[in-house]
């Protein structure tokens, strides 16, 4: 997931120092690409050296030559189509040597564990009663389960393309955070290859995820009740079409002025659903935003104005200020925008187009139209 409170800083290192002469640099990376590429355009663009015509090679094979050969001058070439030409864009990127420290992982992890049992025992002091403990802990590790699963999707779809990324970053938050945690990130440290593992690298964390979270949200709704709705305002936690579905499966129809009491295990499937629709929104480096990336390609963008219009829309149309919030983080704190992979003439696979357009119904059956209200 992607709940990180801060604009994530750019994923590829900008050499600072420019070439002391970059016609001259230009010339030699020309002379590397004229038996793989026939020349018909060169750009010069800041630090950057842009070449554009026809392959003379398949794109994969281009990509592979090319990151060989500009790597002693400490470029990095990125392939695209336009215009009916296909550019080579070398950019000035250091290698990603970032070393990461475990340690980190494993204090936040712990931290998380804390916060998410205090935030699932419903009271302000867990450890003095043995029962509130015990129920915050169930919510925890279910919780957890649910988030750690969803980031090793990512993590060991990265590594199987060879991709540098960090381990999970579980992100604690005590109350009054209502579910204890802000989530879990993993760092892409380099480009992904092309649009074929740029999706799979972000379908695998929501799926994965799910696969723990429904099972989990089908054993919390057994352990659940219906009860009559007491007086008084009280937390309300908005059904998706899905959960309206399983709550079905498990309940039947729920009669008036009644209302599932749910199990803090159901309760973190609720959370895993919630969590898995938020990242699934086609927006700027949400798993969703990539997901749109590898199918939209140059029209990502676009996808993420129409997404951000829409969940205003329907902030207004539900009178929900939860997407409104979620909105304005989208925009001011992530972005819209999405890097491109370093192979990006490829098209997405039709294989994976089918998978890609599902995650999008799946969008739609994971949303709550108010996830969180007070009545």
């Amino acid at each position: 997931m992607r709940l990180w409170p801060f604009r994530p800083r750019s994923r590829y290192v900008i050499s600072a120092t420019p070439p002391e002469d970059l016609l001259a640099l230009e010339d030699l990376l020309r002379r590397n690409v004229e038996d793989i590429l026939v020349v018909r355009e060169r750009q010069l663009r800041g630090l950057s050296v842009v070449f554009g015509g026809e392959l003379l090679v398949s794109p994969p094979r281009a990509l592979a030559l090319l990151e060989e050969r500009f790597k002693p001058y400490g470029y990095t070439p990125f392939l695209r189509e336009e215009g009916g030409k296909v550019w080579v864009q070398a950019l000035p990127l250091a290698e990603v040597t970032e070393a990461g420290n475990p340690m980190v992982n494993l204090v936040l992890f712990l931290a998380t564990c804390v916060s998410t049992v205090w935030a699932g025992s419903g009271t302000l002091n867990p450890f003095a009663d043995p029962q509130r403990l015990f129920i915050g802990a169930q919510f925890a590790f279910t919780l957890l389960s649910i988030l750690g699963t969803h980031e090793f999707g990512h993590y060991f779809t990265a590594r199987y393309y060879k991709a540098s990324v960090s381990l999970p970053y579980f992100i604690p938050a005590p109350p009054p955070f209502i579910f204890g945690t802000l989530g879990a990130i993993i760092k892409m440290r380099s480009p992904a290859r092309d649009r074929n593992s740029l999706f799979d690298i972000a379908v695998a964390g929501p799926l994965a995820g799910l696969v723990v979270a429904i099972p989990a949200l089908l054993l919390g709704l057994s352990w659940s009740r219906v009860v009559a709705i007491p007086p008084g305002a009280a937390l309300v936690f908005g059904d998706s079409l899905l959960m309206q579905f399983l709550a079905y499966l498990s309940f039947g129809p729920i009669p008036s002025g009644m209302d599932v009491l749910i199990h803090p295990v159901g309760l973190a499937g609720w959370v895993g659903l919630f969590v898995t629709a938020l990242n699934l929104f086609p927006v700027g480096q949400l798993d969703g935003g990539r997901i749109a990336y590898a199918l939209f390609g140059v029209h990502h963008r676009k996808v993420s104005i129409a997404t951000f219009v829409a969940l205003l829309a329907l902030g207004v149309v539900t009178r929900s200020m939860n997407w409104i919030v979620w909105a304005g983080l989208l925009f001011f704190l992530i972005g819209l925008r999405h890097s491109p992979p370093l192979n990006d003439v490829p098209p997405l696979s039709a294989g994976r187009r089918v998978v890609g357009v599902a995650c999008l119904v799946l969008l739609v059956l994971l949303i709550p139209p108010v996830p969180i209200d007070i009545r």
